[in-house]
């Protein structure tokens, strides 16, 4: 069962999300917190982030806005949004 399935809060979305990031980064990503940023990911550059993003919105069955996603400055804030988004749907 995923966060979208049973409306999980931020802990499990964050351990999905770690499946994603290795998915779109590659195998190397080991661990995630909430406080990762662009700028601690080898290759997290404007391009990778749309792949991120569209990873996360097929994961997750979300849609994100345009101003949501400028407010998407670490992992935290995306699991925060993940979980909120999640838990309207379920």
């Amino acid at each position: 069962m995923n966060a979208m399935e049973n409306g999980a809060g931020t802990n499990q979305v964050m351990a999905e999300l770690l499946g994603v990031f290795r998915k779109v980064f590659g195998g190397s990503i080991i661990a995630i917190d909430p406080a990762t940023s662009a700028k601690d990911v080898k290759g997290w550059d404007s391009f990778s982030h749309l792949n991120l993003v569209m990873a996360i919105e097929m994961k997750f069955g979300v849609i994100f806005t345009p101003d949501e996603l400028q407010d998407m400055k670490n992992v935290g804030d995306i699991a925060a949004l993940v979980a909120k988004k999640t838990s309207a749907i379920a």
